[in-house]
């Protein structure tokens, strides 16, 4: 039997992929290997996003090619998104590579490894469309919460962003299908499921006409067996009216909405042919929490695009601190070629860029710290993920926050818990963005 090891970069989209491609390997009979020593062959599915992704892809490719020549590995197979901008390049410069799979040949990923074992030198890059997009999958997440990939792809272009070219054109899955897949994650053990897309708020509308992801959440809410419902990458513009009363009428689907803005000064968003400007946004999030009042935002900021000036970041850190986001995270523009960004006039200098993101970040700080001090002495329903027995205490999240995006609840117990199991606990403290609590319902600590 031969051994297949498997390194999965970027976003939990890329994530997904790779675990249809496990399921695939396991199905074939191949064993996947929980480390790299001996192994005929390594997957490294990449992501190719933004220079340090593609940076950290090209880490990992260098990284085995040297495993390779110690004879640690045998095979080397690069797919993902670096593959659909850079196959020539991945075979000149690094030559150890023995396949380049683009995401479309990501359903033949058995037959690719059959053929670089048997000694071929590999190339397949047939349509982006041809990813498979259903399927069965191996989770690489525990067992109590997992992803739900509801689309692939993106129609917006937006001048800095090479997914459109990368991935293609957005193609919703199936809504039957999707309902389909989610049943079978409840009856593995999923309690949180966590739907993803490019733009998950665009759901259904190449495939139905219209938008679908309220309905979609209603037909999920149904299943036995989930609890939470969480989304991710919400778009503005698509925040209906439909869609909040549903999260406001449905109990499992979470107060939690990742609404990615990238800015807020009305001349760069339309460089970036964003849609909407800064009054646009700021009502937006007015129509959120003034249907859901607890509801937790977040959202991810962009600094340095071309053309942004003092003025311009001004407007946007004005934006930031008034608006007050639950969760923030902010990156520097990275110009992609092939983008239009990528040859804009004005770019910004690099030091500019750092030094503007340490402003955004550091006022966040602050206001995420408040925004947890107020929430001393509250209650919430955690997510219990593990236990520290060092402090003799467990972690785990509360509706206000995504793994491995957000912080975490750390809180001291009589009981006994098992990672997926849910707990009462009351804050007690702070720890910058991470909240302490204490479990209300154990016996007196």
């Amino acid at each position: 039997m031969n051994r297949v090891g498997i390194i999965s970069l970027g976003c939990p989209k890329n994530q997904v992929d790779t675990e249809r491609m496990l399921a695939l390997l396991d199905k074939e009979s191949f064993e996947i290997a929980d480390c790299y020593d001996g192994v005929d062959a390594v997957i490294i599915n990449t992501c190719g996003f933004i220079d340090a992704a593609k940076e950290e892809a090209i880490e990992n490719i260098l990284e085995m090619a040297e495993l390779k020549k110690e004879g640690t590995i045998k095979k080397i197979i690069v797919t993902g998104c670096l593959c659909e901008r850079y196959s020539d390049d991945i075979r000149a410069e690094i030559p150890e590579v023995d396949a380049v799979v683009g995401i479309g040949a990501q359903g033949d990923i058995c037959s690719v490894i059959r053929r670089v074992l048997s000694g071929e030198n590999v190339t397949e890059m047939p349509p982006k469309e041809e990813l498979p997009l259903v399927g069965e999958r191996l989770l690489t997440t525990p067992e109590y919460w997992s992803y739900l990939k509801i689309a692939d792809g993106c129609s917006n272009r937006c001048t800095f962003c090479a997914i459109p070219d990368i991935r293609g054109k957005y193609r919703s899955v199936d809504m039957d299908v999707l309902i389909e897949e989610a049943r079978q994650l409840a009856l593995a053990g999923t309690k949180e499921l966590i739907l993803i897309a490019q733009d998950t708020t665009a759901y259904g509308l190449d495939l139905y006409g219209e938008l679908r992801l309220p309905a979609l959440l209603n037909a999920l809410c149904e299943i036995e067996g989930i609890e939470w419902i969480r989304m991710l990458y919400c778009y503005p513009d698509k925040i209906t009216d439909e869609l909040l009363e549903v999260m406001k009428n449905q109990p499992k689907v979470l107060h939690y909405i990742d609404l990615p803005l990238q800015h807020a000064d009305d001349r760069i968003l339309k460089r970036m042919n964003r849609k909407g400007d800064n009054q646009y946004l700021r009502g937006v999030i007015g129509r959120i929490r003034s249907a859901l009042p607890d509801a937790v935002i977040r959202t991810t900021m962009m600094v340095g695009f071309p053309g942004e000036d003092e003025e311009a970041f001004e407007h946007l850190a004005e934006f930031v601190n008034e608006c007050e986001f639950d969760r923030l995270g902010c990156f520097s523009f990275s110009p992609q070629e092939g983008t239009p960004a990528f040859s804009m006039p004005d770019q910004v200098e690099e030091s500019v860029k750092t030094r503007r993101g340490e402003i955004i970040m550091q006022d966040q700080l602050e206001i995420v710290t408040l925004k947890n001090e107020e929430k001393v002495g509250k209650t919430y329903r955690v997510l219990v993920e593990d236990y520290d027995g060092y402090s003799d205490s467990y972690s785990g999240r509360t509706y206000m926050d995504a793994p491995e995006i957000d912080g975490v609840i750390r809180f001291t117990t009589t009981d006994s818990y098992e990672p997926g199991d849910f707990a009462d606990v009351r804050v007690i403290g702070v720890n910058e963005y991470d909240l302490i609590g204490r479990d209300v319902n154990s016996a007196e600590l």
